[in-house]
Parts: C-alpha cells; structure tokens; sequence
C-alpha cells in the first residue's frame, strides 16, 4: 500500500484528476491536415494504459487522418499514407498537460494528443508536432513566443439535416444587416452568447472579448494571450466547442473564410510577441517606434517569406475569395504602425502590450500550422539578423506600390510554397511535400466540381 501511494503521488495531476473523478470514460481528439479534430471516447482502463509514459505509453489512431480530406475523400497522391499503405495504425501519444473537462459534455475529461512514428519520434506531418519543432528551434534561440487568436465567424440557424436539404445553399444567418459592435444583435442570441462566454473558460478556453462583427450574424472572439503552443490548442479547441455548443442553440457557427460574396470575410488574426520568460523582447523604451531590433528582424522576416508558406494560413479554395480590395483583408505583404489594413500591424505601446498581429490567415485555419507559419517566418528573420528596410504604409496601402499583390489561388500558393527553401528548413521535407502534395488534391477537386455560379451563369444562356 506504501509504494501504490508513492507512486500515484508521482503520477501527472491530471492522471489523478481522472482516476479521483470516477469517470468510465474519456474523450481524446487529435488534429487532422485541414484543423478538424478527429477523435473518440476511451474507455477508462484504455485511457490509463494510453496514457501510462514513454515509451510504452499512446494508443492506435488510423493514420487516415493525414490521408483524406475535410470530406473523408482519400488522397491519391500522398506517400507517406494512402491505399498503398493499408492505412494502419499511427501511433498517438495524450499531452496530459492539455487536460481540461467538457462542460457541455457533463464534465467528461478531455485531452489532445501528438503522432509519433515507429521509432518513437515526433511525426514530420503531424500538425500540432510542426508546431512544436518550430518552437523548439526558438528555444535554441533562447526566445518564448507569445501569441493570442482572434476569429470572426457566421452564425447561422440551421442544423446538419437543414443544411443537408438546402444543398449547400442559401443558409439562414441567426440576425439581419451589417451591425458590429452592436449590444442589440448580441441580445437575440444572448443565451448562445452567455454560453461562450461562461463554457469556454471553463474548458481551458479564456475569452478576453466577444462581440458582433459587420455582418449578418457574425460574431468575433479574441482568446487570452498565452504561449504559443496552448493558445494553438486553444483556438482550436474554441471551432469545435463552438459548433458543439451551437449546435445547443440551433445555431450552426462557420468558420469558412468567405461564404457571401457581397459581405465581408472571417480572420483569424494572430498576435505575437517574444519573451524570454520574464520580459517582452519586442519592447525598446528607447526605440522612437518603441520596437527593439529583434521585433525588427521579425517583422522583416513576415514581411519578406511569410508569403512563401501561404498555404498554411491560406489552406482552401475558399480562402482565396476572402482576399478582395476594399474588403478589410490584407492582400499585400505590408506593414504599418497600428494599421488595420497592412497585413502585417505593428502595435507598439506599453511594455505588456508591443507585439505583431499577423492579418492575413483567415478563419479557415488549421491554427498549429498557420502558428508554425508565422513564428518559422518571423524567427527566420530573427536567425538571419534581418533589417526592416521596407517602409510602413500610411492608410490603404499607400507606400506598396512596388509591393506585389499576393495570388489569388490555392494552386499559385501551393507551388511557391512547394519550391520554398526556408519552408523545407523550418518544416523538413516530408512535412513540405505532403503538405503540398494535399492542397494540390483540394486544387483538383475544385477543378472537377460545377458549381452554382456556372449553373446561373451558362446554364440557359450559352
């Protein structure tokens, strides 16, 4: 009895979190390519032997997850999983540091987990590990990104079935008109508001503000700052735990970057800042900007290679309808003092508060490779000791005149980023390729479908 309690004082708080909670069961989920977490309930002894440690711990995940598309269509053009393989087994090891109870789910424990191959290592095409080799080579460079989620996103009354019968179209949004920041709009759903607001905390989720954006039925959430890493699982914790608690409501919420194309588009803006566990390393009191050199050398490294992994923040057909002139989203790779329409804002003030919002990814976002995207691309700069040579824009891209626009599709994206020699540093090879090698099969689809705008457009006429 002495050593059996030895050594469940040893064990992880969340083990004994669990085992004291008398719960027979667990949900576990893990990130797929597109941002989709795909997962299951374990049983609780299933659970306790997954979760027991290296190297015996984990459990068996079909490695289809990084073999199909957000419409479970296989990929016929991956290497590293697909038909040849047989789709076995992967093996998926639970980050116990990621513990949290649903709350909407009568408290069921909840954890996340990471691939890892054969031999023990960290999966090269599992998102939330590119995540983490990124913020591992940051450590080398004895720095601790920072970062905090935003996500503007529709609202719409409908169900599964409902919108399986409309067949893609005409989805009902839950208020009328263009009205942000508006208490009244808040008010018609303010049961499925209040609901956000007080679950998500309680899941691990912090909320620092909720409110309606310029559309009809359009909500943005700006979740807590933390690091960079939690606040990944954060925000995509926040997609599926709104559409969950949604779902409650009769609300339907879409994170599709660009579903009307007369109304706005979704962000998903990512703030970030470099600390070394105690201070904020983009803060120079002396700076006229109040930007240090390394928050310079950041930012020159967003501004000169972020493009080239633009499918990572850029991951759809769709995202690509988002990037309109005069439509709020950024379309050049700029930067400005406190400017919201540069992709790149700087926000320069208070020790606390200097840091970098990065606006180009939308909503649409897998947030551990659009998190990957932006720290790689910034932290380059960082190692290479870039300079901010290219000058801030003054209102709507004055000043970017030599700046080119960024494409316009899935495809122009999916080839630089292919051919992209900084990606393949921070990313590794297999990483890069299979990567590509699944937007270049979303690029496909796209080609074979016909869509409404064909049908009204040729149908009668031509």
């Amino acid at each position: 009895m002495a050593n059996k309690r030895a050594n469940n004082s040893a064990e992880h708080p969340a083990l004994r979190a669990v085992r004291e909670s008398g719960t027979g069961k667990v949900k576990v989920a893990v990130s797929d390519i597109d941002g989709i977490l795909r997962g299951k309930y374990l049983h609780i002894d299933k659970f306790l032997g997954a979760a027991q440690p290296h190297p015996n711990g984990g459990f068996g995940f079909c490695d289809v997850v990084f073999g199909w598309d957000a419409n479970d269509h296989c990929y016929d053009n991956a290497t590293l999983t697909g038909w040849q393989h047989g789709f076995p087994d992967a093996l998926a090891r639970l980050d116990l540091d990621t513990f949290r109870n649903v709350p909407w789910d009568d408290g069921v424990p909840f954890f996340l987990g990471d691939f890892v191959t054969p031999a023990g290592e960290p999966s090269p095409i599992c998102p939330r590990q590119t995540l983490k080799r990124v913020l591992k080579r940051a450590e080398k460079l004895g720095v601790l990104p920072m970062a905090g989620m935003e996500f503007e996103w529709f609202n719409f009354a409908e169900t599964p079935q409902s919108w399986a019968a409309k067949q893609g179209v005409g989805p009902e949004p839950i208020t009328p008109g263009m009205f942000g920041y508006s208490l009244l709009r808040m008010n018609h759903k303010r049961e499925f508001f209040k609901a956000l607001m007080d679950e998500m905390p309680l899941f691990g989720v912090p909320i620092e503000g909720l409110h309606t954006e310029t559309g009809p039925g359009v909500y943005e959430v700006a979740i807590a700052f933390g690091e960079a890493l939690e606040q990944a699982d954060r925000a995509i914790l926040f997609k599926t735990g709104a559409k969950e608690i949604g779902a409650r409501f009769g609300v339907m919420p879409s994170f599709m970057a660009k579903w009307n194309q007369q109304l706005p588009g979704c962000s998903g803006h990512i703030h970030q800042s470099l600390s070394d566990g105690k201070t904020n390393l983009f803060f120079d009191a002396k700076s006229p900007r109040k930007m240090s050199k390394l928050f310079e050398s950041y930012l020159a490294g967003q501004c000169g290679f972020l493009m080239e992994m633009a499918p990572m923040f850029w991951p759809t057909i769709n995202s690509y309808k988002r990037l309109v002139d005069g439509f709020w989203a950024p379309v050049k790779p700029t930067w400005g003092m406190d400017n919201r329409t540069a992709s790149f804002r700087v926000i320069a003030g208070s020790p606390k508060a200097t840091r970098l919002e990065t606006r180009c990814p939308g909503a649409d976002v897998n947030p551990y490779l659009a998190m990957a995207a932006v720290i790689a691309a910034g932290l380059h700069g960082v190692e290479q000791g870039l300079k901010l040579t290219q000058p801030p824009i003054t209102g709507t891209n004055q000043g970017a005149d030599d700046i080119p626009r960024a494409p316009r599709t899935l495809i122009e994206t999916t080839q630089v980023f292919r051919q992209s020699d900084v990606a393949r540093d921070w990313f590794g090879d297999d990483f890069v390729d299979h990567f590509a090698a699944t937007r270049e099969w979303e690029w496909r689809q796209w080609l074979d479908g016909v869509t409404d705008w064909e049908l009204k457009r040729y149908f009668e006429i031509i």
